[in-house]
C-alpha cells in the first residue's frame, strides 16, 4: 500500500530514477531548457530546486552535497557559477514548466522545463509588454504620451538648373 508516498515514481526503480533524475537534472543545468514528459519535468523540478537552493552557499560542504546529487562537475561548475548568481535574490521558484502537444507516438504529455531567469526571449517580451501601453483602472489601454517636439520640415531642394536648359529649348519652338 503506497499510504503517505506521494512523490510520483515514474515506472522504474528507485536507483534507476535516481540516476535519471541526476542525468535530466545535469542536462537542465548545462542547457538551461529541456524537453520531457510532463511527469517526468514535475518530478525533476521537486529533484532539482532544492539543489539550486543549496547552490546560494557557495561552501565546500554545499559543493559536495549537490555533488552527491547530481555527479558532474561540468553541471557543478555551471551551477555554482552563472545560475547561482543570477537566482541570488530570488526566494524560491527557479523553474517553469511549459506544457506542449502531446507525443505522437504514445501520446505522452509533453513539457518543456526551464530556468526562469535564463529565457531572454521572454523576459525581453515582458520588458516591452510593461513599457509599451499602461493601462487604466477601468481596463481601457491609455496611449503613451507622446513627448512635445516641435518638427521641422525642410523642403526638397529644387534644382534650378535642369529647368533653365528646358526653357531655352521651348523658347525655340
Amino acid at each position: 500500500m503506497r499510504h503517505g508516498k506521494t512523490f510520483n515514481h515514474l515506472g522504474r526503480t528507485a536507483p534507476h530514477r535516481k540516476a535519471m533524475l541526476a542525468n535530466m537534472a545535469s542536462s537542465l543545468i548545462i542547457h538551461k531548457r529541456i524537453t520531457t514528459t510532463a511527469a517526468k519535468a514535475k518530478a525533476l523540478r521537486k529533484y532539482v530546486e532544492p539543489l539550486i537552493t543549496k547552490a546560494k552557499d557557495d561552501s565546500t560542504h554545499s559543493r559536495r552535497t549537490v555533488f552527491s546529487y547530481l555527479k558532474n562537475k561540468e553541471s557543478i561548475t555551471e551551477l555554482f557559477g552563472p545560475i547561482s548568481g543570477k537566482v541570488g535574490d530570488r526566494p524560491g521558484g527557479y523553474t517553469r514548466i511549459l506544457k506542449l502537444m502531446n507525443r505522437k507516438g504514445d501520446n505522452a504529455e509533453m513539457a518543456i522545463i526551464e530556468f526562469v531567469d535564463f529565457n531572454e526571449s521572454l523576459l525581453n517580451d515582458k520588458s516591452a509588454k510593461t513599457s509599451a501601453a499602461k493601462k487604466t483602472r477601468r481596463g481601457k489601454t491609455k496611449a503613451p504620451a507622446a513627448p512635445k517636439v516641435e518638427a521641422v520640415v525642410e523642403a526638397p531642394a529644387v534644382e534650378e538648373a535642369p529647368a533653365a536648359a528646358e526653357a531655352p529649348a521651348a523658347a525655340e519652338e
